[in-house]
């Protein structure tokens, strides 16, 4: 008989989530060899999900070629580590891949955008579209405008698909 009880799913949540942040490090470490860089990988779990950072003690700008322009590269590192995970495990993954900071930073300035266009939705009684953001950048909008207390959707088609925020 297996144990089904909430803690018994919580580990096995947890070890699962685990065992992608390990695969998707060995698969990254592995890529970091190839290309002759240096970096330490950080692993975690954050919201349900296994986060894995490449971080650098280096001042050296080679981790910004992993980032790419407006993080284009590290979102296509980001599906290719996702592929690497789903073939030895079988299983989707929503694994999330930073590289120096990048997306943290940009969790910031994503944040106050949503603030901001909250404040100016409460303000105005009009809502607020954004620019196109890719589903990362929407998701980090609507959980800024959600604790300013305001509601938001989502419209449009990819890559065009963009936050609006609704007045109260």
């Amino acid at each position: 008989m297996t144990d089904t009880t909430p803690a018994a799913e919580g580990t096995d949540t947890l070890s699962r989530l685990e065992q992608e942040g390990e695969i998707a490090a060995d698969y990254l470490e592995g890529l970091l060899d190839i290309a002759d860089l240096d970096g330490d990988i950080d692993m975690d779990v954050e919201a349900d999900r296994a986060a894995v950072s490449i971080i650098s003690d280096s001042t050296s700008r080679d981790l910004q070629k992993l980032v790419g322009r407006d993080g284009e590269v590290l979102e296509a590192l980001q599906e290719l580590t996702r592929l690497a995970v789903h073939r030895e495990t079988g299983d989707r993954t929503r694994l999330m891949l930073d590289i120096a900071g990048f997306r943290a930073r940009k969790r910031e300035e994503l944040a106050e955008i949503g603030a901001k266009a909250a404040e100016e939705a409460k303000g105005t009684g009009e809502p607020v579209k954004l620019d196109p953001m890719t589903p990362f950048e929407r998701k980090v909008v609507h959980d800024a405008v959600a604790a300013a207390g305001l509601r938001s959707e989502s419209e449009g088609e990819e890559p065009q698909r963009r936050v609006v925020v609704l007045p109260a």
